[in-house]
């Protein structure tokens, strides 16, 4: 490679399709360490319910962006991008490559794109939603329209939520939001690499997955992270069996009632993962489990640390 530094390297892709295991292969044979961009994986004590690799699975191999933050502390993209920029930064120094692995789509951009995140005001926001109770969401989608038409246009009136954040922003920075929106730009050489598999496939290793999960633990480990303050936590009591363990202990489900939502909520994750990353043209995509998964992959990096030299 004439002596230039490897591309930093991306596996993404939906839940349970084993992007963990091949950023360990990957990061064995590249000189790599990995950084997660799974956001429930950045829990202290959240480990059976977001298949966290253990020690012994990480094979020695580096890993940043785990274990951050206490299940009280709500998740920020912002605070987020720094650190996983700074790691990727300190990687590099150390000679070694950056592989960044999760399926929080916003994460992995937030890490490798060119995103700027605008600020946030809670009573700027409080008085945006107020007035969302107030005119109904098509109004306010109006009002987006008349300040930020490009915003609008790629914004749908159903998502009020978004809607808020952007006239919230406009607000803050007297800027349109539009002018802040990600584009598919990475900040250096990289290769991203997406995983799927056949819909059917991804169904029972979900289901399987779950099962081992309660088999593993998952309520002693919500039990424990119960007395931490997990219920207070904004973002880590939501997130996919972690919701539903809570309403078991509470007696509001039964096991199986918990496990069957869980599935049935990790299957929608894995489509909304899929709609977000599928339309980036960037992303080289793998078959989930092929025998030989590692090979394709170096291949791929050959490839195009070939192009990136020329």
């Amino acid at each position: 490679m004439s002596g230039h530094p490897r591309p930093v390297v991306a596996v993404v892709g939906p839940t349970a399709t084993g992007k963990s295991d091949l950023g360990v292969d990957l990061a064995l044979h590249l000189g790599g360490e990995v950084i997660n961009a799974d956001a429930s994986q950045l829990y202290r004590g959240m480990d059976i319910g977001t298949a966290k690799l253990t020690r012994d699975q990480r094979r020695g191999i580096a890993h940043h962006q785990l274990d951050v933050l206490e299940v009280t502390d709500e998740a920020s993209v912002a605070d987020y991008q720094e650190r996983a920029r700074a790691d990727m930064a300190a990687i590099r120094d150390r000679g070694r490559v950056p592989i960044v692995v999760g399926g929080s789509g916003l994460y992995v951009r937030a890490a490798l794109d060119r995103l700027e995140i605008p600020p946030r005001d809670p009573h700027v926001r409080a008085r945006w939603e107020a007035r969302l109770e107030q005119l109904g969401a098509e109004a306010l989608h109006r009002e987006l329209a008349d300040c930020d038409p490009e915003a609008a246009d790629r914004i749908i009136p159903a998502n009020a939520r978004r809607v808020v954040r952007a006239l919230e922003v406009i607000e803050l920075t007297g800027r349109p939001f539009s002018a802040t929106m990600p584009t598919r730009e990475f900040i250096q050489p990289t290769v991203m690499f997406g995983l799927r598999g056949p819909r059917d496939e991804l169904d029972t290793r979900i289901e399987n997955r779950v099962g081992a999960m309660w088999q593993a633990g998952l309520l002693d480990e919500v039990r424990a992270l119960e007395q931490q303050g997990l219920r207070h936590g904004v973002t880590a009591s939501r997130a996919i069996g972690y919701a539903q363990a809570l309403a078991e202990l509470d007696g509001v489900l039964t096991t199986e009632q918990a496990q069957e939502q869980t599935t049935a909520g990790t299957r929608r994750l894995v489509r909304r993962q899929e709609s977000w990353f599928r339309p980036d043209p960037r992303i080289h995509w793998l078959p989930a489990g092929h025998a030989d998964l590692l090979g394709q992959a170096l291949r791929v990096i050959e490839e195009n640390s070939a192009t990136m030299e020329t």
